[in-house]
């Protein structure tokens, strides 16, 4: 399928294997340590509003649909569905640290933790799990110390600062300099497709005070409507956390432009299913 992309350099790479079709980035495959890819709607088996690849148990699908197309996924990454750990998203900056006793948690089993919007992992093998239908995925690699970390971040994570809360988290587990961070930004909403109300807008001018950030990230339509540039504002949060500018991939893939290959909630009206990145070290 032919996608709508926002930078000429195609960040992210178009992938099929087995039927099923996935994006990648190439900085992250360049790391050599890790297995990853941000899901896209196509080779599952759900139907209707899901079709087909649906990653979410919780939108009203079949669970045989989503246990297969679980199952679909952990074949494209070389894994076992008991190795991914999945994320309990509500929009906070909670993160946990997980390991092969937690692997298959939110598929195979229940989760015994709640409101975990980021994973972190130094153990080989295993599989973190988040997910998607507008907010930003955010991937980290720390190629020094082997540690990985995934995180979603919507408009509440972003203007929390959910990139340097993962990076602070790293280093205190792990011992992680943000300067041995290679991270990426994954497909969401882009600045076109994303207007915001007043009060939001407000939220990030009063946390994003440097010089011009506010106007790098936020344009004003008028009537208190403003569009929110999360691509942009994450990459701030993620420089000034330490990780420089080259070792950051930015997506240029808007999950609204491209609604026909990725779950949109915005351009469903909230009628879709879930995609779902996901990030492991190798064994």
């Amino acid at each position: 399928m032919e996608l709508y992309r926002h930078d000429s350099r195609m960040q992210m790479k178009q992938n099929r294997k087995d039927g099923v079709e996935y994006l990648t980035f190439p900085l992250l495959e360049q790391t050599g340590m890790v297995r990853h890819l941000f899901s896209t709607k196509v080779g599952g088996v759900s139907k209707g509003i899901y079709s087909t690849m649906n990653l979410s148990y919780t939108r009203g699908d079949e669970k045989e649909a989503v246990d297969e197309n679980f199952r679909r996924i952990a074949q494209v990454l070389s894994c076992e569905v008991s190795d991914i750990v999945c994320s309990d998203q509500t929009h906070t900056v909670n993160l946990m640290a997980v390991s092969g006793a937690d692997g298959g948690k939110g598929i195979l089993k229940p989760r015994d933790y709640k409101d975990i919007d980021g994973l972190l992992t130094d153990e080989p093998g295993v599989v973190l799990a988040t997910f998607y239908a507008d907010c930003v995925p955010l991937y980290f690699v720390d190629t020094r110390r082997r540690a990985i970390a995934l995180a979603h971040s919507g408009w509440r994570g972003t203007v929390a600062r959910m990139g340097r809360c993962v990076t602070e988290k790293m280093r205190e587990l792990y011992g992680t300099d943000p300067a041995d961070l290679v991270a990426a930004i994954g497909p969401s909403i882009c600045q076109a497709c994303y207007e915001v109300s007043e009060d939001v807008a407000e939220a990030f001018i009063e946390e994003f005070r440097g010089a011009g950030q506010a106007d790098e990230i936020l344009y004003h339509k008028g009537g208190g409507k403003y569009q929110l540039d999360l691509w942009r504002a994450n990459e701030i949060i993620l420089q000034e956390a330490g990780i420089m500018a080259e070792r950051i991939q930015v997506t240029d893939l808007c999950t609204c432009h491209n609604s026909e290959y990725l779950f949109s909630h915005r351009a469903s009206h909230g009628m879709r299913g879930n995609l779902g990145a996901f990030l492991g070290l190798l064994p």
